[in-house]
């Protein structure tokens, strides 16, 4: 995401690149320290699945909707998932209401393609009625308070929702798609973890806080599935990475997505 809502002083943009030469940060973490991270689901009684994650004072709330809709034209046999984000204004002094910006746009598919990229479900068991109607997943992510790396609290959030999500039935009645009242678990097949770094500097480091977003020459985020691969990769931000900083951000990757899937899955 861009840097249009940064209000950090140029001062401490100063003190934040000084004190990274030392392998500090200005909260006292280590350049590869993560913040403490809280899961609560099932905390919206009306969605189908929902979750709230705290990475330090960075707080995301998501909810999970399913329905009955169109497929897509290019996979006319498979259901349908969306992520959408919205910056609430109380989460920031610089989020403004409206319609999405290029920050909740980026912030949305950066999250969905980590889902869908590694199947998180199986899109093919979700067909009504062979390409006409399909279930749909929506995966509404809300920022309730903005303190940095607002993608991996909001990816950490959205498969928490989604493993705890439970699914309507349907069924075809005369051409016509009927709502039978029972509910079964969604069949969650993957938890894909994001790991957030920037580079300042010469420094790489994991979990930003907002003030460090501030000062970043460059963003990468590196999806992880189960079984330690690479799933997806996102860089923003107007300067290069070295072929040896992509390789070094990929095993930092490697090695903080376990313990973050971990916590995941204590939630159940």
């Amino acid at each position: 995401m861009s840097n249009k809502y940064g209000i950090t002083s140029r001062l401490k943009l100063k003190k934040i690149q000084e004190t990274l030469t030392t392998g500090k940060r200005l909260d006292g973490r280590g350049l590869l320290d993560t913040r403490e991270i809280k899961i609560r689901t099932n905390v919206l009684e009306k969605a189908e699945g929902s979750a709230e994650v705290y990475m330090g004072n960075t707080r995301v709330l998501v909810g999970v909707k399913i329905g009955v809709g169109e497929p897509f034209e290019d996979t006319p046999g498979e259901g349908v998932l969306m992520c959408n984000a919205e910056f609430v204004p109380i989460a920031s002094p610089a989020f403004e209401p409206g319609p999405p910006d290029e920050n909740s746009i980026e912030l949305a598919r950066i999250v969905d393609r980590g889902l869908r990229s590694v199947g998180v479900v199986d899109f093919s068991k979700l067909d009504i009625i062979p390409g006409k109607k399909v279930y749909l997943i929506n995966v509404d992510i809300y920022i309730l308070n903005h303190a940095g790396n607002l993608i991996d609290a909001s990816a950490i959030a959205a498969i928490a929702a989604l493993r705890k999500t439970i699914k309507p039935v349907y069924e075809v009645k005369d051409g016509e798609v009927i709502a039978t009242g029972k509910r079964v678990p969604l069949e969650v097949l993957k938890t894909p973890v994001a790991v957030t770094m920037l580079k300042i500097g010469d420094s790489l480091i994991v979990d930003p806080s907002a003030d460090e977003e501030e000062a970043m020459e460059t963003r990468l985020t590196v999806t992880i599935e189960d079984d330690g691969n690479i799933c997806t990769m996102q860089k923003s931000g107007p300067e290069g990475l070295t072929l040896d900083e992509i390789r070094k951000a990929i095993n930092i990757a490697k090695e903080k997505a376990p313990g973050i899937r971990s916590k995941i899955e204590e939630t159940g």
